[in-house]
């Protein structure tokens, strides 16, 4: 079977690059080594293949149905694969040692993560929103709720779900309408609709755990109104066990045109379908303070954004891996110097542009799981950082570089799915061949947690400005000191962090310029074509970064990593000038076009 990852690069980045086992030098990391991080890496790459693997083309051919009673049907390999890896403790991974974790680095149990991504999407997505779930509900839930939920989801028991987007409005939270009543007993009745829940139903586990955004009375229009509730599906017992079935109520699933196998729900609360304690509405638990639940879900929601990045990277790097494989293998045509017609045709990889693709895509790949990687040692620093002003310019960096890590992505290890699919031929848009697969499931990527258009303001509109430019000056000075690096090397490096810093000056100019003239309209007009210019720049930094990381290093892959990093400064990093020309212009097309002229 082919390696859904590379356990090489994996290791490359970790280790010779990231430095992760420097972190056991730190009080929370203390009882860890190399040795536990590569058992928990080889552990996941074996369940990986063993449990996620092999059900991947069943699940996305045999999708959930929704029984007459309400119910959901699935094939059964999905319990089998995430029983396996609850069993083997990897949902607590990281995890404080208290509520039965094991205190892994963030950056370890994101590499472990991705080895089950790109083995199957669609099973890895209940763990990986279980996981976001019971973080967050650790960071501001009480011992009790802690207690209720946050261990029985780190035992694997019971999963969890984000519940924020409703039928009529979107991404707009402002405008959601579920509402939320208090009860004499402390606890809230929540009433409304929500759409696309992604695990919003299955009988996987004894429970599921609901977070749910709703407005509460008194609360004021808009954002400020949202509060955050547990909505468990059963309600815990006096023993801890699921108990009395709540009124959540699965109306339907949504079938998307990958990760299948993800139950995709449209689900109602409190629709009297089940009365607990004899009342309507559905039993919710506040989470925190009342109004302050969108502040708390943004803890989930950006967890998950750079998780959706990773989904993105695994998905586009399995397409890699099984591509150059296909390329070894499959012969067809002859060299362009070849005279003799009855010679034997020759691998495709001979191909120059066959070589394009596959470089391409290696670009692509390796460079995002570098910044996933890099934004996940970001947690780790915050998590563990010797002082508050250490921790907090963590933080900051990460504000900055969440929208990249989940956008770019999307964008360009989905096109690395588009170049998988070529590089097979004919066979790449058939269903005998994984690929085609793979850019289905990735397609969903680009609008999970916050499509490009929602992405490209949040960066322009909010973190390149907040505290007066403040992130985007670390990142400057992080950016500055890898080209100081790179220059001292010689050799190519200079050339590229000469290119680098050439671009990162301008994008750092043009974003004054565009805030300069004070009208947010025509600022924010293009801000996907910025969040893409900026996103490359991002990428090429990575690429420096890594370039470095092999100064005195011989072998092939060595030598694959330099010619990565060269393909990317020549033909991508390029490509940042014309719409860096564009944003300079200030353009207006689209904010001047009216709708009665589409």
């Amino acid at each position: 079977m082919t390696d859904v990852l590379s356990r090489r690069d994996l290791d490359f980045l970790l280790y010779e690059w990231l430095d992760v086992v420097a972190l056991t030098s730190r009080k929370r990391f203390a009882e860890h080594s190399k040795d536990t991080f590569d058992a928990v890496l080889d552990l996941s790459a074996d369940l990986a293949h063993k449990h996620f693997a092999t059900h991947n083309k069943k699940a996305d051919a045999h999708e959930p149905t929704m029984r007459p009673d309400g119910t959901v049907e699935m094939i059964s390999e999905v319990k089998t694969a995430l029983d396996a890896y609850a069993a083997a403790g990897l949902i607590a991974g990281a995890f404080d040692e208290r509520v039965g974790g094991m205190q892994l680095p963030t950056t370890v149990a994101r590499a472990a993560m991705a080895w089950f991504q790109a083995a199957n999407a669609s099973t890895s997505s209940y763990p990986f929103l279980t996981i976001a779930n019971a973080n967050l509900l650790a960071e501001y839930g009480t011992e009790q709720q802690i207690d209720d939920y946050v261990r029985p989801m780190l035992e694997g028991r019971w999963f969890g779900t984000m519940c924020l987007s409703e039928p009529q409005a979107g991404s707009s939270l402002a405008d959601i309408t579920t509402r939320a009543v208090l009860q004499e007993d402390g606890s809230y009745r929540v009433t409304g609709t929500k759409m696309w829940i992604s695990g919003g139903d299955h009988e996987l586990t004894e429970n599921i755990v609901h977070l749910v955004l709703a407005k509460t009375p008194g609360g004021g229009p808009g954002v400020k109104g949202i509060s955050l509730f547990i909505v468990p599906k059963y309600l815990p017992g006096a023993d801890g066990a699921a108990g009395e079935r709540n009124d959540v109520t699965l109306v339907g699933l949504n079938h998307k045109m990958g990760n299948r196998g993800t139950t995709n729900t449209l689900l109602a609360f409190g629709d009297g379908t089940h009365t607990p304690g004899g009342k309507s509405g559905a039993v919710g638990f506040l989470v925190g303070e009342e109004h302050r639940g969108l502040s708390y879900m943004f803890h989930m929601m950006n967890e998950a954004r750079i998780g959706v990045g990773f989904l993105a990277i695994a998905l586009g790097y399995v397409g890699y891996c099984k591509s150059l494989e296909y390329a070894t293998v499959r012969t067809q045509g002859r060299s362009l110097g070849a005279k003799d017609p009855s010679s034997p045709p020759v691998p495709i990889i001979e191909h120059a542009d066959v070589r394009r693709m596959l470089l391409a895509q290696k670009s692509y790949v390796e460079g995002a799981l570098a910044l996933g990687l890099y934004c996940s040692r970001l947690v780790d620093e915050h998590d563990t950082a010797d002082d508050a002003a250490t921790g907090d310019q963590a933080t900051l960096l990460l504000d900055v570089l969440t929208p990249i890590a989940k956008s770019w992505p999307s964008q360009w290890c989905l096109e690395a799915n588009s170049l998988a699919i070529q590089v097979h031929g004919g066979y790449g848009y058939t269903r005998d061949y994984d690929v085609e697969q793979y850019y289905r499931d990735n397609r969903l990527n680009p609008i999970h947690e916050g499509t490009h258009g929602i992405q490209g303001l949040d960066l322009l509109g909010r973190k390149v400005i907040m505290q007066d430019g403040a992130g985007l000056r670390l990142l400057g000075s992080k950016i500055a000191a890898t080209v100081a690096r790179a220059r001292s090397l010689g050799g190519d490096a200079t050339g590229y962090a000469d290119a680098l810093d050439t671009v990162w000056n301008r994008v750092v100019d043009i974003t004054a310029a565009l805030w300069a003239a004070g009208d947010a309209a025509a600022a924010l007009a293009n801000s996907s074509v910025y969040l893409e210019a900026f996103g490359h720049t991002v990428i090429a930094w990575m690429w420096l970064e890594q370039l470095i990381a092999t100064e005195g290093k011989s072998g092939d892959f060595y030598d694959g990593k330099r010619m990565a990093a060269r393909y990317f400064y020549t033909h991508e990093l390029p490509k940042v000038g014309p719409q860096l020309n564009l944003l300079a212009s200030g353009d207006r097309t689209t904010l001047d076009m009216k709708n009665s002229w589409f």
